[in-house]
């Protein structure tokens, strides 16, 4: 279900693991949807470089190929990353409690 939650996840947009987490009725569950998104990386069909921790942080780039990196995916978007950091994080940021019907 993470997975299928995060190929919803528009070009440009990021998200949380816990804002995963808390669509899915497993609030306080972030580290298990962030185990989930490290086995998807070499899925391409999950954008994996689209979840974030909950400050924007770059937590699984370590994660990802080195020929295709997070910060390369996600700035290839619009996003822009410094210091590991999206900024206007706020202002990109896609929540599925919001943008999704329960």
């Amino acid at each position: 279900m993470v997975y299928e939650v995060a190929k919803l996840i528009p070009k440009g947009r990021v998200t949380s693991y816990g804002a995963i987490g808390n669509y899915l009725g497993s609030k306080g569950s972030a580290r298990m949807v962030g185990w989930a998104m490290n086995a998807a990386h070499n899925m391409l069909d999950v954008p994996a470089h689209r979840v974030v921790n909950r400050n924007g942080l770059l937590t699984g780039k370590h994660h990802f190929d080195v020929l295709n990196p997070m910060q390369e995916q996600l700035e290839a978007e619009g996003i822009q990353v410094i210091e590991n950091q999206i900024q206007n994080f706020d202002a990109i940021f896609w929540d599925p409690t919001t943008e999704l019907e329960l």
